[in-house]
């Protein structure tokens, strides 16, 4: 049998999407197949779609992130059986523990191919089950910008009810965060260029928010909210652009977590003085664990958490779906229904 896949195709020292049939893989004794209902867009695919990082993916499938219904299980599955519903980790073989650089050679959508098809075959140890109350175009936005936001905030930052937490933006991993910290009983702080985004962010429950088009020295304005102190924690999305501007925000011993390169790949061109002078953490966030994904779902549950997806587009739509991604203007995530959804 054939299934239908969109996978990177060359293209004028870029890539292309392209719609192609593939033929069904056979299982071997540890993996399941699963017939995907949803996936969800990461900057990381505008990365690989635009070349950005020099990262070969000829005819690769697309889309790190997706979830879906499990339709045949191999021989020795124990975990899962058939009518399970399950997202896919970004690590497959990252379990659980300290990161290893190999992992990085197994990361879905790019060095494996992703989610953006029909089906997919999946190691039994690559998958977690997905929280009842979520759909599965909900599910679908959990696998990286969810679990990037758990482990930046409560795993490598010891996230505390009433800390403060600044967010720069309203992409997929800064809702997470908002969504999350609030649910911590911490206060948030939201940056936009976008005032109805900003209203959005404080129905959401944002502590305050920041329009940096209006206050380009943003960080002034977070050390007023803060009085004088700065923030305790601060997801950094925008990368070297930003970096600056996010270390002057930053209270003594604060937490910053380096996740983003929305800026750009560049050298930081600031002091990096402040980190010491403040004795700040840094810490490099790229997703996490499956034992991270398997804790964000049992928090979700019991938060009553739903994720925010600002827009859906049929399976067809696909290349339409990495433009508007591409274009920002979205607020939360953008999913790719199934072909069956």
């Amino acid at each position: 049998m054939l299934f239908k896949a969109w996978v990177y195709r060359d293209f004028n020292s870029a890539y292309r999407l392209e719609i192609v049939d593939r033929p069904e893989l056979k299982l071997e004794d540890s993996q399941v197949r699963v017939a995907i209902r949803g996936v969800s867009l990461n900057y990381r695919d505008v990365i690989a779609l635009k070349n950005k990082a020099g990262r070969k993916v000829d005819g690769r499938i697309a889309a790190s992130d997706g979830s879906g219904e499990i339709i045949e299980i191999g021989k020795s599955v124990t975990e899962w059986r058939v009518g399970d519903r399950v997202a896919g980790c970004f690590f497959p073989t990252w379990k659980s523990g300290r990161f290893d650089l190999g992992y990085h050679r197994e990361d879905l959508g790019g060095s494996l191919d992703g989610m953006l098809a029909e089906q997919v075959v999946v190691d039994q140890d690559g998958l977690v089950e997905i929280p009842n109350q979520l759909s599965f175009a909900e599910a679908a936005t959990l696998p990286c910008a969810a679990v990037t936001a758990w482990h930046a905030l409560v795993i490598r930052g010891s996230l505390q009810s009433g800390q403060t937490v600044l967010v720069l933006g309203t992409g997929g991993v800064s809702i997470f965060a908002l969504q999350i910290a609030n649910a911590m009983g911490a206060k948030v702080i939201v940056t936009s260029s976008s005032d109805e985004k900003l209203e959005k962010a404080k129905a959401m429950g944002a502590w305050a928010t920041i329009h940096y088009g209006r206050e380009p020295d943003w960080d002034r304005e977070v050390w007023k909210l803060t009085d004088g102190k700065g923030v305790d924690h601060v997801v950094e999305t925008g990368g070297p652009g930003t970096l600056e501007r996010s270390m002057k925000s930053i209270a003594a011993e604060g937490k910053i977590a380096l996740i983003g390169v929305l800026t750009g790949f560049g050298p930081p061109t600031a002091s990096l003085f402040p980190l010491l002078a403040r004795n700040v953490s840094l810490n490099g966030i790229y997703v996490g664990s499956r034992q991270h994904f398997k804790e964000l779902n049992q928090f979700l549950t019991q938060s009553k958490i739903h994720p925010v997806i600002d827009s859906q587009f049929a399976f067809d739509e696909a290349p339409t779906a990495f433009e508007s991604l591409e274009d920002a203007r979205h607020f939360g995530k953008i999913v790719i229904k199934g072909l069956h959804a």
